[in-house]
This record gives structure tokens, sequence and C-alpha cells, in this order.
């Protein structure tokens, strides 16, 4: 009937439409920024202000220092080791003051070991090697080994735990330490004399005196004693690694 009445009226007919489906939205293209525009800005910016604007801003350290501008290293001293300090004060006291030509004292009230530089002081660095001696010292070391930190530039002291190598608690932590000790130390001695490095066991803690190549064969070997390694192989491999050297 409506196709009839559009004849009659106009005589075009009427074709039904399908429903448009939504378009996406999309954005004008007057809204979009253009690549000139942000080209024009980066070259007003200038090459020292894009550094400036790059650089991280970290700000300076404060250095510890007296009032007559004077810079010290305090060095901590747990309660077990005041008396082998007391004990070996003068082999401590003497190389720091005349070689190193730096100041020393045991303060009592933060019980620790202070050092600073004076105006005798020839090179700043002999300030951390003092540091270091002491350190090394308080950590379990002889005087005489400590000593190297100071006369020679290559020396180095590494410290890690046991449970770094391996989680270990109770007896299997115990039974760890003592193959690295061996019966009576002859473990830790073989090490150290194949590697000639000085090595500290305190507890769980091992400390290594020693040059940066020595160290680290030292330590692989503690580290293969730790993992449960014999020590036959561990002495194998340490001397086929001597024998490189």
């Amino acid at each position: 009937m409506e196709n009839e009445k559009a004849k009659e009226g106009g005589g075009e007919e009427f074709v039904q439409t399908k429903p448009r489906k939504a378009l996406k939205r999309k954005m004008d293209v007057d809204e979009t920024p253009d690549a000139g525009d942000s080209s024009e800005v980066m070259e007003d910016v200038s090459t020292e202000q894009m550094d400036t604007l790059l650089k991280p801003a970290f700000p300076p350290l404060k250095k510890e220092k007296l009032a007559d501008n004077t810079e010290i290293r305090k060095v901590p001293v747990p309660r077990h080791r005041y008396s082998p300090l007391k004990e070996n004060w003068l082999k401590i006291f003497e190389p720091i003051v005349e070689y190193l030509k730096l100041q020393v004292r045991f303060n009592l009230k933060t019980r620790s070991v202070e050092i600073r530089t004076c105006k005798d002081t020839v090179d700043i660095q002999n300030l951390q090697k003092a540091a270091d001696f002491v350190r090394a010292f308080i950590l379990g070391f002889e005087v005489e080994d400590a000593l190297a930190l100071v006369r020679l530039d290559d020396i180095f002291l590494d410290s890690f735990q046991v449970t770094d190598v391996k989680m270990l608690k109770g007896d299997h932590l115990a039974r760890a330490v003592g193959r690295v000790a061996g019966k009576g130390g002859t473990t830790k001695y073989t090490v150290e004399n194949v590697t000639k490095t000085r090595i500290v066991l305190a507890d769980s803690k091992i400390h290594i005196l020693g040059s940066y190549q020595n160290i680290a064969i030292a330590r692989r070997a503690i580290c293969n004693l730790i993992m449960g390694s014999p020590p036959n192989k561990v002495y194998g491999t340490l001397r086929s690694v001597a024998a490189r050297f």
C-alpha cells in the first residue's frame, strides 16, 4: 500500500534504509599536534639547558670535617676486640703516625678509633689506607698481615657470610664452617698457603685479605667447601689453578 501511495504522489518508490553502525570517534585533524611546532620548541632550548634537564639532580655529599678543615675516619670497635686493641696499640699507632703522617686516638665515648689528617699529611689517600688497616685488625687479622694494606696498593679486603653461598641453619651451618676450617685449622691454612692470602673465620662470617686475583681463587675454594665438596677435591683444583699463575 505504501508503495502504491508513493507512486501516486510523486512517482518515486519508497526504499527502506538499513540502520547505520556506530562509527568510532576520530580525532579532528586540527587537534593533532604538528611536528613543526615541537621542532620549533626544541630549537629554542639550548644544548646546555638540555644537559641540565637530562642530568639527575643529586645533592652533594656532606664531608665529615672538623672546624680546621681536617678530614676524619671512624672505625667502630666491638666489645670483644678491646683487649687485643689495647695490647697491640703501639704496633697500630706507629705506622699510622710515623709512616702515614696522621693522627689517631681511641674515643672512649663512641667506642671507635678516630683517624684524622693534619698539616704534616702528604697524601689524602693515606687516610683511607689507615682506616682499612685498623678495620682489618678489628675484623681479626694480625697486625703484621694488616700492615700489607698500608705498604702495598694492590691488597684488598673481602668479606661475606656462609649464608650468602647457601642458606644453612643450625647444625648444617656449623658443619659448613667446620669444613672450611678443617681439623685443627688445616684446611684454612692450606687454602691460605696455596692462594697467598689470609683468612679469618668469625662465626658465619669469612674475611679474606690479599690481592684481587688471589681473593677470587680463595673465595671459590671456600664456596666449594661450603657447598659440600670434599677437601681433597678442593686441594686438587687449588693446585691446578695455582700452577697456572
